[in-house]
């Protein structure tokens, strides 16, 4: 279950499915004697660390949202259960993931939705918050990379981003460029849950996963507006 603001006001749908649900994974796993679990985690682990760009050797201790709380306590569990039953389990933290059918619930679709039909949109706070947005195409090599699992990985974490991030401003400027169009927005506070930045060291995933971005942020938005 994804989102954060939706969490926020349905904490309990996040445990029933996030929570119990890969705790219903692993038994699963466990009992099957099934080798290897490739997972879903977040960047929303991170939740207000002040340090960038975001390690996966930093402390996890300030989620700022019942979705972030969902997401530790799977590679948590998965620490476990690799200690206990020596499953293979591997968790890609991924970076605000956009691109053609993506979610109509982030800013990119919003934004570039409403801009090519001139319509309003929320811009959250003063447009200082950043993010690392990150292409489909390249978050499914390191899914696939993860799943090939050729340097035999046991229990591991790793971020998955384009360690390239913006900020709310910029973003919105490069919406503008790729559609030729200005935006009409109307801005508001800050939201709930929201964390101020995001941006992702990729150095392990490149190490052990050959991950490497190559989609810049331009070039996705053009791929995601030309397929609305």
């Amino acid at each position: 279950m994804a989102g954060v603001r939706y969490s926020i006001e349905h904490p309990d749908v996040y445990v029933d499915v996030n929570i119990n649900g890969f705790i219903n994974i692993l038994e699963q796993v466990r009992k099957t004697n099934v080798k290897q679990v490739v997972y879903a985690s977040s960047s929303s682990v991170y939740g207000l660390n002040k340090k960038v760009p975001f390690s996966e050797s930093d402390a996890i201790e300030t989620p700022n949202s019942p979705y972030a709380c969902s997401k530790m306590a799977m590679e948590l569990y998965a620490k476990t259960y690799h200690q206990l039953y020596n499953l293979n389990l591997i968790g890609l933290r991924f970076l605000t993931v956009y691109g053609p059918r993506g979610r109509p619930d982030m800013a990119p679709y919003k934004f570039l939705t409403a801009i090519k039909n001139q319509t309003n949109f929320y811009k959250y706070g003063e447009g200082t918050s950043s993010r690392d947005y990150t292409y489909i195409d390249d978050i499914v090599s390191g899914v696939v990379s993860a799943c090939d699992n050729k340097n035999k990985i046991k229990c591991e974490v790793y971020n998955l981003g384009n360690s390239s991030p913006v900020s709310l401003n910029e973003f919105i400027k490069l919406c503008e460029k790729v559609a030729n169009k200005k935006a009409i927005y109307e801005q508001i506070g800050d939201q709930l849950g929201d964390v101020p930045h995001t941006y992702a060291d990729i150095t392990k995933a490149k190490k052990d996963l050959d991950y490497e971005p190559k989609i810049t942020l331009e070039k996705g938005l053009k791929l995601m507006y030309n397929n609305l």
